[in-house]
């Protein structure tokens, strides 16, 4: 044994060493659960990553319309109203106003990153005989690809959009019996009307929006839908992604506009979320728990079975703080050590099941996040159980009497 190690540490590691097989029982007992938590936990974090990956490359971060138009009762006196049942009217294409005005501030807030108006509105897509509803959606590519990134979904083709050029998912260039290169006479209800080339098929994995959705150049759009320089949504890409409810409502606090985030829009995502959240942490709790026991059972043992050894030693002058120091450093050791074993175990176990999970097309079922603070952590908590539940215990090792413990 080193001689410069404390006097602590030599008889801790000798009572470990001497009892072999009960501390590579609770190492590896340690190691399934460090190994679990570590897996569960790097794990969840790659689905959630995921998630928000398909969720904010498909979507704006927060969305900027404008406000509801709303019938108001006709008044011919002071408190004569002509009709007292007053129905919400259809909602008329309208632009939303002042939007340079407003992308000019939007542009000064700090928190923001990209500004892209859109004019979107409903036309009609027609191929020879066949006809399809679409949703006409004009933008400027070089800003809006920052906030949804189209040219990830094109499956064939270009993502360029020129004035005569428009991109189309692949359902309805199936139901048009369309491909690249080929011409779409697109009209809308307020007699615009255009012939464009396809210049790109797009898959977003969603059947709907393969079927309706389509890019056009910004001017392409506001001539067809008849709103020249109007736009009717701009939509923003942020820093920070979770902090888009409360600016977009700053935003609707200071415009005469309607501004939702996608956390509002994706409220049952965000449950989703808190439920994998709280199972994570029920799962390291748990396993902990089953941890801690577990260390807790072997020194109690191993206080009963040493108990002759410690009585000896505090009859050679050795301390009560001595003595409950030796059961410590061996509950941090066993935690340590096992911690160290399980995050090997978990990190393999994460890197084997992504190589083996995949979807049906193919690709990966979660991307693979592997954060070392995780791991660090993950030794630090794993060490600090171990002391926790060595300190009963030690305290039980401390308070024995040197001469009935002699005696056994």
């Amino acid at each position: 044994m080193k001689r410069w190690l404390p006097f602590e540490w030599i008889v801790a590691i000798r009572f470990l060493l001497e009892g072999k097989l009960q501390s590579i029982f609770i190492i590896v007992g340690i190691s399934i659960g460090v190994g679990v938590i570590v897996f569960m936990s790097a794990m969840l974090t790659g689905l959630q990553a995921n998630f928000i990956k398909r969720v904010l490359t498909s979507q704006a971060h927060i969305q900027i319309l404008p406000p509801d138009q709303l019938a108001r009762p006709q008044r011919h006196g002071v408190d004569e109203i002509e009709d007292a049942i007053i129905q919400r009217p259809s909602q008329r294409l309208v632009s939303v106003d002042q939007w340079q005005k407003i992308r000019r501030q939007l542009e000064a807030m700090p928190e923001i990153a990209v500004v892209a108006p859109t004019a979107a509105g409903s036309a009609l897509a027609k191929r020879g005989d066949a006809s399809r509803a679409i949703t006409l959606n004009g933008v400027e590519p070089e800003t809006y690809f920052l906030v949804v990134h189209v040219p990830d979904y094109l499956v064939q083709g270009q993502a360029r959009l020129l004035s005569d050029d428009i991109l189309i998912g692949i359902d309805l260039a199936k139901d048009l019996g369309a491909n690249v290169g080929d011409k779409l006479n697109v009209t809308t209800s307020n007699g615009g009307a255009r012939i464009l080339t396809i210049i790109g098929l797009l898959d977003f994995g969603n059947k709907g929006a393969n079927s309706r959705s389509t890019f056009v150049s910004l001017r392409t759009a506001q001539s067809l839908l008849g709103m020249l320089g109007g736009v009717t949504t701009i939509d923003l890409s942020l820093k920070d992604i979770y902090a888009a409810e409360d600016i977009a409502q700053n935003i609707q606090s200071s415009n005469d506009v309607i501004a939702d985030s996608w956390i509002k829009t994706n409220a049952q995502f965000f449950t989703a979320i808190r439920a994998q959240n709280l199972t994570n942490m029920l799962i390291r709790v748990f396993v902990g728990l089953s941890v801690a026991f577990g260390i807790a059972a072997v020194l109690v043992v191993s206080v009963i079975q040493r108990s002759r050894d410690i009585g000896i030693l505090r009859a050679m002058g050795t301390s009560r703080g001595q003595i409950m120091r030796l059961f410590l450093i061996q509950g941090g050791v066993l935690g340590f050590f096992g911690s160290l074993f399980g995050s090997a175990l978990g990190g393999f176990a994460l890197i084997y099941w992504h190589a083996a999970a995949r979807q049906a097309d193919g690709s990966e079922l979660f991307p693979l996040v592997i954060e070392y603070q995780l791991f660090v952590w993950t030794a630090v908590l794993a060490t600090f159980t171990g002391l926790l539940a060595a300190m009963a215990p030690a305290l039980r090792a401390a308070k024995l009497d040197p001469v009935v413990a002699i005696r056994g």
